[in-house]
């Protein structure tokens, strides 16, 4: 499933379950069907029914959750503890072979491996008011390799994101927000995989006003990241983006803050 096509989806669907059924479907087919979605530092009241803190929707096997979460393992994973220093997704592997894991972070990710997460990859989320969360997609598979589908998981993640926030709001609490042609112009470019360098010279004027429309256009979307305010851009039907292949996603995700 493509992008756009999720995000079609998903701008008709009206409930987490469904919401998230959608997001599995759409992972399983890169083959990681197993997906965690939480919120790290805040508590969101909208969440699936028995998915005890800090998680909102889960499908991994239901003997790994139950040792998790009776064990507090969210207290010690290292996903959980170091998303929050990670601006990019980031693969398990890369975990245990470059950060000075502890013993207990490592014994998680080890364990997860037994009971059936044997390749993952997460990818930090942040939102309004220092709100941080992730959402992680693993495989049962042996020989997956997340790096060759961290492009499109990590965008499905975004728009994941942003359409779960846009449904958890209450209805009385959305308004309209209105960008200017400046701000769209930029946000468009951005996701055609322009640096604020890049568009500054396209548009004939400096970076610093370039980067001045794109950070108040974000403000306006409430996200600290260009990338999730792209998302929810196109999701609102602020900018169209006509044609956008894989490869310029890809490129667009690689240079996004």
């Amino acid at each position: 499933m493509d992008l756009f096509c999720f995000i079609d989806c998903a701008n008709r669907t009206q409930s987490l379950p469904d919401l998230f059924e959608l997001l599995v479907g759409a992972a399983a087919e890169e083959g990681f069907g197993q997906v965690a979605y939480g919120a790290l530092n805040y508590v969101e009241a909208m969440r699936l029914p028995d998915h005890p803190m800090p998680a909102i929707a889960l499908n991994f096997p239901s003997a790994w959750r139950k040792h998790y979460f009776e064990r507090k393992y969210h207290e010690i994973d290292p996903v959980v503890r170091r998303t929050a220093f990670h601006s990019k997704p980031f693969m398990w592997d890369h975990l245990l072979k470059q950060d000075r894991l502890q013993a207990g972070e490592r014994r998680v990710i080890h364990e997860s491996r037994e009971a059936g997460l044997k390749h993952g990859m997460s990818v930090p989320l942040f939102g309004p008011s220092g709100r941080i969360s992730v959402l992680s997609f693993a495989s049962h598979f042996d020989d997956a390799d997340p790096g060759r589908r961290l492009h499109h998981l990590h965008a499905l993640a975004c728009q994941f994101h942003v359409a779960f926030g846009e449904l958890a709001r209450p209805a009385t609490s959305h308004e309209m927000i209105e960008l200017s042609e400046r701000e769209r112009e930029c946000l468009r470019w951005t996701a055609e995989g322009k640096s604020s360098w890049d568009i500054g010279i396209i548009l004939k004027i400096s970076e610093n006003t370039i980067n001045f429309h794109i950070k108040k256009a974000m403000r306006k979307l409430g996200t600290t990241s260009r990338t999730v305010a792209v998302v929810k851009a196109i999701r609102l039907g602020l900018i169209e983006i006509p044609g956008l292949s894989g490869s310029v996603m890809s490129m667009w995700l690689d240079n996004a803050d």
